[in-house]
């Protein structure tokens, strides 16, 4: 079922116990193998549940860790109250606290970085944005400093270099995807990935001499962080698609 993208793994589980899923016209039972061939139903109520789930855009502040509170610091869904909700938000929804029950972020932005972060409680979300198979793709703004030049760092990079940001390096011991990496302005360069590894831009920039001064996320498949202000959050809207 999740293969299939009628829901997340937790999910399925959640609705064969419950006994919403039905193999051939009989109520499956948990562990049953199930063939290309076969016809799956899902009740209805397990629809009406899955409508009810909320994704999030927040626009993460520095200091705020993506995932689970660690090293004392205070984890990006803490931000999610309605105190902190976007008034221009275009959407109609209103918070309710059940919508922060299983809301878990899809990728992630460290500490020291703002910008575009996805909150969900959508499995198929979650999949979407951060599965094996997943194409979507996450552009940032990436302010860099070249040894001691702190401006006009365009001038100074060598183009052979910016090449490898584009293709050519490795972390851990695997080839990165290629990657989009262009100049937005003299200081600040334009990155497009299609991956996410712990810290990855921040890396990649360390293996060519850049130091990141500044990252930013501001787009996410085609969803973007808009003017969203820092700190604030607002629904997905039902029209927008990753």
């Amino acid at each position: 079922m999740a293969e299939l993208g009628l829901c997340s793994r937790r999910e399925a589980d959640d609705w064969i116990a419950q006994g919403w899923v039905k193999v051939n016209g009989e109520v499956a039972p948990m562990g049953l193998q199930v063939l290309p061939a076969d016809r799956i139903e899902v009740d209805k109520r397990a629809q009406g549940q899955q409508e009810q789930q909320v994704t999030i855009l927040l626009h993460k502040p520095m200091g705020y860790v993506s995932g689970q509170a660690e090293d004392g610091h205070t984890p990006a869904v803490a931000l999610i109250n309605p105190r902190t909700h976007w008034r221009d938000d275009p959407g109609r929804m209103r918070f309710s606290p059940p919508q922060l029950r299983g809301l878990a972020p899809a990728g992630r932005l460290d500490i020291d970085s703002v910008g575009l972060l996805v909150l969900t409680q959508d499995g198929r979300v979650a999949r979407q944005l951060i599965g094996e198979d997943s194409t979507v793709d996450k552009e940032y703004l990436v302010r860099v400093q070249y040894g001691d030049v702190a401006l006009d760092v365009q001038a100074a990079f060598p183009p052979a270099q910016l090449a490898r940001l584009c293709h050519g390096l490795e972390l851990d011991g695997q080839p990165l995807k290629q990657a989009r990496v262009e100049w937005q302005n003299p200081e600040q360069l334009r990155f497009v990935l299609t991956e996410g590894k712990k810290r990855q831009i921040r890396r990649m920039c360390e293996q060519v001499g850049l130091k990141v001064v500044g990252l930013k996320r501001i787009r996410i498949g085609r969803v973007t962080l808009g003017n969203l202000p820092v700190g604030q959050w607002r629904y997905l809207l039902p029209h927008e698609q990753f």
